[in-house]
This record gives C-alpha cells, sequence and structure tokens, in this order.
C-alpha cells in the first residue's frame, strides 16, 4: 500500500456566504486533503500543529477516516490556527475578516518515521520553508511531490518558494496565482514558465471552470461540475488536491495520461466539498456517492464525433 504524506493546516475556520454564517469549525488545508485522499487505499499521514484548544473529536475523525495523525503536534498551552472570511455574492471573491497564526508562526513539521519513505508528498498551502523543511526529512527521494501555494507567499516569501518549486514534480495553483507567479496572462504561455522553474507538470485551477493539466506540449482541460447552490467554496481547493494526490497514490502512475485522471478525481471531489459549510460534506461522503457524480462527469464530458 502506498504512503502519502500530507503537510498543512488543521485549524478552526469561521465562514459567511450569502446562505448563512458559522462560528469556529473544522478546517485546514491538511484537513480536506486528508479527507480527499481517504477515499482511496492508500497510507496517509498528516504533519501539522494544532494548540490545546483543539477538540479531540476533530483528531477522532481523522483516525477514524484512516489518516494517521502520529504527525499532528499538539501545543497544549497554545491555540489553533484560526481564519474566518467573507464571500461575495458571485462566491469566487472573498474577503479575510481574521488571520490568527497562533501555534502555526513557530511551526517546526516533524515526519513520523514510518512515512519518511513515502512514494508521494503532498505539500499543502504553508510557508515555503516549512514544505522545504519536510522535504529534507525524507530518507528516499519521493516518486511524486505536489506542492500547493498561494499568492501571499509569492508577496512575502517569493526566493524560498523558487526554492521549493525546484524540487517538485506538480504545482497547483489558480489561474490568479499562474499569473502573478510568471508575469503571464495566457496560462499556456505562464504554465510554460513554470515548467522551466522545475516542475513536470503544472496544475492551474480555475475554480467553476475547471482546471487545467500542463506537460511539456501536452494540454488537458477538465470542466468542473455545474451545481445548483454553492454553500462555501472553502477548501474545494485543497479538497482537489486530496482527490489528485490520493488516487495517483493509489494507482502508482504518474504519467500524463493518467493524471488526467487524478484531476477528474480531484473535480469531482470538490465538487462535493462546495455543497456544505467547511468539512461537513465531506466527513459524511460515501464511496458510492463518489462513483456517482464521477459517471455524471464522464456523460458530461464524453461525445463521438466523426472527423473528415
Amino acid at each position: 500500500m502506498s504512503k502519502l504524506v500530507i503537510v498543512g493546516t488543521v485549524a478552526f475556520d469561521a465562514i459567511e456566504t450569502p446562505f448563512g454564517k458559522t462560528d469556529k469549525i473544522l478546517g485546514g488545508a491538511a484537513t480536506f486533503i486528508g479527507l480527499a485522499a481517504s477515499h482511496f487505499n492508500i497510507d496517509s499521514a498528516a504533519v501539522s500543529v494544532v494548540g490545546g484548544d483543539f477538540p479531540q473529536e476533530y483528531l477522532d475523525l481523522l483516525s477514524d477516516k484512516n489518516i494517521n495523525i502520529d504527525g499532528i503536534e499538539i501545543v497544549k498551552d497554545g491555540k489553533t490556527f484560526f481564519w474566518s472570511g467573507r464571500y461575495h455574492n458571485d462566491m469566487n471573491t472573498r474577503d479575510t475578516l481574521v488571520t490568527e497564526l497562533n501555534v502555526l508562526a513557530d511551526f517546526n513539521p516533524i515526519v513520523p518515521e514510518a512515512y519518511k519513505d513515502a512514494e508521494v508528498v503532498m505539500l499543502g498551502n504553508l510557508h515555503p520553508i516549512v514544505q522545504l523543511g519536510v522535504l529534507e526529512q525524507m530518507t528516499t527521494r519521493p516518486k511524486l511531490v505536489i506542492l500547493d501555494t498561494m499568492n501571499f507567499w509569492m508577496d512575502c516569501a517569493l526566493d524560498e518558494l523558487h526554492q521549493v518549486i525546484k524540487k517538485i514534480d506538480v504545482i497547483t495553483i489558480n489561474d490568479e496565482e499562474a499569473r502573478q507567479l510568471t508575469g503571464e496572462y495566457s496560462l499556456v504561455v505562464a504554465a510554460r514558465k513554470i515548467h522551466e522553474m522545475g516542475p513536470q507538470y503544472v496544475v492551474i485551477k480555475k475554480g467553476e471552470h475547471g482546471a487545467l493539466l500542463f506537460h511539456d506540449d501536452n494540454m488537458f482541460y477538465a470542466p468542473a461540475l455545474p451545481l445548483e447552490e454553492v454553500f462555501d467554496p472553502t477548501g474545494a481547493g485543497d479538497t482537489f488536491a486530496g482527490g489528485f494526490a490520493g488516487y495517483l497514490a493509489n494507482s502508482e502512475d504518474y504519467s500524463f495520461e493518467n493524471m488526467k485522471n487524478a484531476v477528474i478525481y480531484g473535480s469531482t471531489l470538490a465538487s462535493f466539498c462546495v455543497e456544505k459549510f467547511g468539512t461537513e460534506r465531506m466527513q459524511n461522503l460515501s464511496n458510492d456517492d463518489v462513483e456517482y457524480r464521477l459517471k455524471e462527469f464522464k456523460k458530461l464530458t464524453h461525445f463521438d464525433i466523426e472527423l473528415a
């Protein structure tokens, strides 16, 4: 069974959308990634940090999903990372209301000994120095390293981010971030420039407009599944990354053709994430639900056409 190391935040979120608002609920990149990856037959471990205020029931939830939590440090006298945001009516833009780093400010990731030889590493959105620290702990070079990052690190830690990008195989970022990282408006040109920075594969997420996959001169596009209602986009990108990484770890096939399937799985799982606030939908998602929606996705994208 393949091993997957997931690095990222395990956190509290408070969210406000046109559909309502929440108090502090379970969130964080590693949480969403782990819940999505749990739909595959893999041995995954989360590497993160929480405070003494983090409920045991949340840790039990991760364990019940077969996510190893030995790498989640608990700082008894500290507080867990907290983020609060308000989404606009279009659900594509949001305002950050509160960001409290708390225990994350001094986070020194420790990869559990049993996972230092993991085949796949998913570097969730964190400071590039933390991401580098994880890679340096691996005893063997992982077969696949996937990086997720955001424009915040491009603004304040660009040199360190470039160091990480040199060491990875796949980067997943959104279209705005791809343009900022490269200074190019065309996503095709932007992907080419990111290739030159190190990654063999570039995945550019476009929210409700799907995702693009680039490798050398090859390109693949997967639409997002049209939904009647989107309650909360928080964590959708991380859920995509978790489905993408989990599928690849399970299949042990890192070819461009199989990456296409991983993009579809990631998009499918992300379509569930947005249906409820926070992790609520992902906590109770069955494999039958996923299989049914994959079939819907196939019907949406499959066609036969005769070419002259």
